[in-house]
């Protein structure tokens, strides 16, 4: 079941990923960012208000949102420092530089997961399972060589730098969730809204050293109805995500590897959407990237 929940999860950011490369387009990153994550916010907003005055019938529909010691506040707290330096990084390499290319980079935070997996909680992969992450890295090395030739030399661009940054950071956040949810007893809504909040605490400080003392900067920003709509979807992909997570026997670095299954999404669509060049070339490492995800599955 729990492996069902990620494919559903993969759905989900699949289409975060095109809605968030349509809010970023010629757009401020910053106010993007608060706008997204505060969307976020109000979806779980009912659910905590809920619980404070009804908190029998939340637990029975089962979004009640906990109780939580101030040591489990500081827990979230710096999972939300990690995913918005994550964030930050990916938005800005994201307006600069094709979801094509973006998107395939950010396919090798499984790798990074699968490292960290098998140190810290000792899940141990078996022989189809490395094969299977190595052909994602090497498909990964691939995109390298198509994005020359849209301009964009890997070894120089300081956004191709970000979006490995952004990559290696979202993939700490993803083992820090199996210690939030299997080792805290976390419930999915629970983790989520107290994220939310402090997510959007951390950037109003960003905002208000960057942005709002900018006349220029926020005349600039542009609202667009794919900055709620980013923030939707990826609560909802979460949410699939930490429930599949919930169960004991899920694996992490499978779970990571299941959510890049979103790449379909975004390249074959993005593709055509966002009229990105090259697009038959990436065919072939975006088939190394599901061989390796269908090697995953099949061990």
């Amino acid at each position: 079941m729990w492996m069902y929940l990620g494919l559903l999860s993969a759905l989900f950011l699949g289409l975060h990923n095109l809605c968030k490369k349509h809010a970023v387009q010629g757009n401020e990153v910053f106010p993007v960012l608060l706008g997204t994550t505060t969307a976020g916010f109000l979806l779980l907003l009912p659910c905590y208000l809920g619980s404070m005055w009804y908190p029998e019938y939340m637990k029975d529909i089962g979004f009640y949102v906990a109780k939580i010691s101030w040591k489990v506040h500081g827990f979230i707290l710096i999972k939300s420092m990690i995913m918005a330096s994550s964030w930050v990084l990916a938005y800005q390499a994201l307006k600069h530089l094709p979801i094509t290319i973006v998107t395939p980079i950010r396919s090798a935070g499984p790798f990074f997961t699968f490292i960290g997996a098998i140190f810290l909680y000792q899940e141990r992969p078996n022989s189809w399972q490395w094969v299977g992450f190595f052909l994602i890295i090497f498909s990964v090395l691939l995109y390298s060589r198509v994005g020359k030739k849209e301009g964009i030399n890997f070894k120089s661009n300081k956004w191709i730098f970000a979006i490995i940054g952004a990559t290696f950071l979202g993939a700490s956040s993803g083992l820090y969730d199996k210690f939030l949810i299997q080792y805290q007893s976390l419930s999915p809504q629970t983790l989520q809204f107290w994220f939310c909040w402090y997510t959007v605490l951390i950037l109003l400080l960003i905002l208000v050293f960057t942005w709002f003392p900018s006349k220029e900067k926020r005349q600039a920003f542009k609202w667009r109805w794919t900055i709620p709509a980013v923030g939707v979807l990826l609560q909802t992909a979460d949410y699939f995500y930490f429930k599949a997570l919930q169960d004991p026997e899920a694996l992490i670095m499978l779970l990571s590897a299941i959510k890049r299954s979103q790449i379909l999404i975004a390249v074959l669509i993005g593709g055509l959407v966002f009229k990105e060049k090259n697009k038959r070339k990436k065919l072939i490492p975006l088939l190394g990237i599901l061989l390796g995800v269908a090697l995953i599955l099949y061990s």
